[in-house]
């Protein structure tokens, strides 16, 4: 995933959280916020230090950047979205979170049906 694809600083973070919509299914919780001017989706990932230690939180951030990068041509253009991993992603294999995600971006309409 290219940097300019991803979200980094706090303080967009809170951006999306205070002004953006949400959505969560029991794996994962979904924010975004339209940004009209932007040409991509940008993405935040947020994985807690209750979920597990660093190994842990590293393949879910692992497993849910994968899954963009082949959802990429998919996903709706000019969204920031911000991923935030809960309890049961620590057992889930790529697969499982894959459809996780995939669930929430076709629930909220930010997977287009190409």
């Amino acid at each position: 995933m290219k940097k300019s694809y991803r979200i980094k600083a706090n303080k967009e973070f809170q951006h999306v959280f205070k002004h953006g919509k949400s959505f969560a299914n029991r794996q994962l919780v979904l924010y975004y916020i339209k940004k009209p001017e932007q040409t991509h989706f940008r993405i935040g990932l947020s994985v807690g230090k209750k979920i597990g230690n660093a190994v842990t939180r590293n393949r879910i951030k692992r497993y849910l950047r994968e899954a963009f990068h082949e959802l990429e041509a998919g996903v709706e253009p000019g969204y920031d979205i911000v991923i935030i991993a809960r309890q049961p992603t620590k057992r889930m294999n790529y697969h499982e979170m894959k459809k996780s995600l995939i669930h929430l971006l076709s629930k909220e309409k930010l997977l287009s049906k190409k």
